[in-house]
């Protein structure tokens, strides 16, 4: 089976919400990119290249199917082109960005995806359908790539529904700039 991997960009308060930017209409949008390094590029650039397909949400994709098409000769931006991309929203209607396909039902849709033949499947942020996998235990693996910076409040990963959750460390690193990488594995 498939593993789901979400991965995120986190504050220390816990916020995921428009960590580049213009996202959201955040006030502190943009607080992750004080902490872009080199090591931080080539931790996502690994992250990208291990895995076999992309799983977002729609704003998300939007978001990335608006940018990414044009960012064509480089190899984060090609492997971001040639990837096949599920999106899972139940309100858009077409999705043009190569090799995307749509899936209207997290819990059932997901799982079929789960069982097909392939590699591991990525979640680039998409913190709404980040919650719905976690809240359906679809989530295999979490790494988060913690800024030191706290921004008052936010989009958070974990919403207030009281779910317990356990989880295991994988693996954890320190870059120079402060942030820290921690690799979770759901215990179910």
């Amino acid at each position: 089976m498939r593993k789901i991997i979400v991965t995120e960009f986190i504050t220390l308060d816990g916020v995921v919400e428009a960590p580049g930017g213009n996202e959201t209409n955040h006030p502190h949008g943009g607080w992750q990119t004080k902490y872009r390094s080199p090591e931080g590029g080539k931790y996502k650039m690994d992250e990208l290249t291990a895995v076999d397909a992309l799983l977002l949400g729609r704003i998300t994709y939007d978001g990335f199917a608006a940018y990414w098409p044009t960012q064509t000769g480089n190899g984060f931006g090609d492997r971001m082109n040639q990837l096949p991309k599920y999106i899972v929203s139940r309100s858009l209607q077409k999705a043009d960005w190569s090799n995307s396909n749509i899936l209207r039902d997290v819990a059932k849709d997901v799982v079929a995806l789960k069982k097909t033949d392939g590699g591991d499947i990525l979640v680039y942020g998409s913190a709404t359908l980040a919650r719905a996998l976690l809240h359906h235990d679809l989530v295999d693996e979490l790494r988060l790539m913690v800024c030191p910076v706290a921004v008052g409040g936010g989009l958070k990963l974990f919403d207030d529904n009281r779910e317990l959750k356990h989880f295991s460390l994988k693996h954890s690193r320190v870059f120079d700039n402060g942030a820290l990488i921690l690799e979770y594995q759901l215990t179910r």
